[in-house]
């Protein structure tokens, strides 16, 4: 028999839905970084066994919209919860369960056509055996709070491979059967460019975390291999755009004679050669687009 379906994790922002995403299908398909609310749009990593292969979409953090980027991506996590078969709710073991994990249960026990739902203990790693056994009662008194049933309850941790290959068979087993979906091999269906443009903003973020986080958003202007090169020495031409929303920011992102822009481009090149398996010749720019987070117009450009 062979089991295959669609999964997503949800949990507050920074609860590590993207790192057990790619902890789970092995490699990054998902960028995780230490801010909240980094992901964008569903990215979907993809695990193929002989019996079963289950397509995991990552979907943004849900939360009170202050923008009309917020309000489309709630939207996008709503329809996403409506089309999977399993969802594994991410409740991190060293937070206390809080209102915005009682928001997030109670507006799933709303959906109309409910999947199956499992609880994942997340960061296992960071508490002691007490706290995680106060943590799991916790959770499971989540069910007669909101009036639902978790099929089960897994403590893990992404950061030390804990239990990760059992969330996966968890996640699994609540499939229907099925045939496969993407070819044996695959571990995403992002196009390439999309996986691109998100390791350059992971890149940007972690120079300038502090001070601009939502504002960075990156387009790719042109790609392609250089022309007139030897078979076995490619070299990937990258041209791209960091978008922020206003010139204060465009300082910030350039830096001092250039220099936060040169540390961005060499971070970000030496994760898209590992990613792409060819050296990359890295092209950054700035421009600005005026409150981009605001403008429906400009949304529809960037693709939101």
């Amino acid at each position: 028999m062979h089991r295959s379906g669609f999964a997503c994790f949800v949990g507050r922002p920074n609860a590590g839905k993207s790192t057990l995403t790619n902890a789970i299908v092995g490699q990054k398909v998902a960028i995780a970084s230490s801010r909240p609310q980094t992901t964008r749009h569903a990215v979907r990593g993809i695990v193929t066994r002989a019996d079963a292969q289950l397509v995991i979409i990552d979907t943004p953090g849900l939360h009170r919209p202050r923008t009309l980027l917020g309000e489309r991506l709630n939207d996008l996590v709503y329809a996403t919860w409506a089309e999977v078969d399993v969802i594994g709710v991410c409740l991190p073991s060293n937070q206390r369960i809080g209102p915005g994990d009682e928001y997030l249960v109670a507006e799933i026990a709303k959906l109309p056509k409910r999947p199956t739902l499992v609880a994942l203990a997340t960061k296992s790693d960071l508490v002691s055996r007490e706290r995680m056994a106060e943590h799991l009662l916790r959770i499971a008194s989540l069910e007669q709070t909101h009036g639902i049933t978790w099929a089960e309850i897994v403590p893990t941790s992404a950061l030390t491979n804990d239990q990760v290959d059992l969330v996966a068979d968890v996640l699994i087993a609540q499939l229907p059967e099925g045939p496969a979906y993407y070819p044996e091999g695959d571990a995403t269906d992002e196009p390439t460019e999309t996986l691109i443009a998100e390791l350059i903003r992971e890149a940007a973020l972690e120079k300038v975390r502090d001070e601009l986080p939502h504002s960075i958003t990156v387009t790719i202007d042109e790609l392609g291999l250089r022309e007139g090169r030897p078979e076995d020495r490619p070299l990937l031409d990258v041209f791209a755009s960091l978008v922020v929303e206003r010139d204060s920011q465009k300082g910030i992102v350039i830096g001092h004679k250039g220099s936060v822009l040169r540390d961005i481009g060499t971070a970000a090149r030496a994760q898209l050669s590992a990613l792409l398996g060819t050296p990359v010749h890295l092209d950054l720019k700035v421009k600005v687009l005026k409150d981009w987070q605001r403008n429906a117009k400009y949304l529809n450009r960037l693709g939101f």
